[in-house]
């Protein structure tokens, strides 16, 4: 049985994640997103393609698929397999469950089974996962990408300075040595997503968010 769980969580939350909501949004406006701009099919791309408003609703569209699987797909199925509702501290294998929903939804995000396996970066489902996760160390990596973005205009080295710091966030503001570690894997996986990103900004190529002039 909880073997059973553990497959219908991860196959469930990883096809929740695969939705392309940018590439969906984009189509239905007739533009493939994989074809402009960076070719990526998050947020960033569609906001800079299509305007901040449809690339907002592409964002917080891709943070609720995060959010979604761990706090009510894994709960759900805590539940539908008999698991007692009580304290998450006496909660038997339910923080292995949330893992496994966060890191499917991940994958399922940056490796969709619609797109030939091929997605976004996963920043933002990365966000709603931690927002479930450890929502208090989600606030302190925001701000760190915020900082960063606002004062290099940069959104991806926002989201690769928050990536390394979020273990360490975790260790601080959380304490649990299984999302340490968690959090150091999702972090490289977020690093490797924007490998591109590097070279571009190690060349000086890299895109910038162009403030409005008054």
């Amino acid at each position: 049985m909880l073997v059973t769980s553990y497959i219908v969580c991860i196959l469930l939350c990883y096809l929740i994640g695969s939705i392309p909501i940018g590439f969906l949004v984009a189509k239905g406006k007739g533009i493939d997103i994989r074809k402009v701009g960076s070719g990526n099919i998050g947020a960033t791309n569609v906001i800079r393609t299509l305007g901040k408003r449809v690339g907002m609703g592409v964002l917080f569209g891709d943070i609720l698929k995060g959010w979604l699987a761990v706090a009510v797909i894994a709960e759900a199925i805590y539940v539908f397999f008999g698991q007692p509702i009580v304290d998450l501290e006496v909660r038997p294998n339910y923080a292995a469950l949330q893992i496994m929903a966060g890191i499917a939804a991940i994958l399922g995000h940056n490796f969709t089974c619609w797109l030939k396996f091929k997605g976004g970066k996963g920043v933002a489902t990365t966000g709603g996962v931690l927002i479930a996760w450890m929502p208090v160390t989600f606030l302190g990596v925001i701000g760190v990408w915020a900082v960063v973005v606002f004062t290099t205009r940069y959104v991806s080295l926002g989201s690769i300075v928050a990536a390394i710091v979020l273990p360490f966030a975790a260790w601080q503001m959380n304490g649990r040595t299984d999302m340490i570690i968690i959090s150091g894997v999702v972090g490289a996986l977020v690093i490797y997503q924007h490998r591109s990103n590097i070279k571009r900004l190690l060349a000086g190529t890299e895109n910038r968010f162009e403030r409005k002039k008054s």
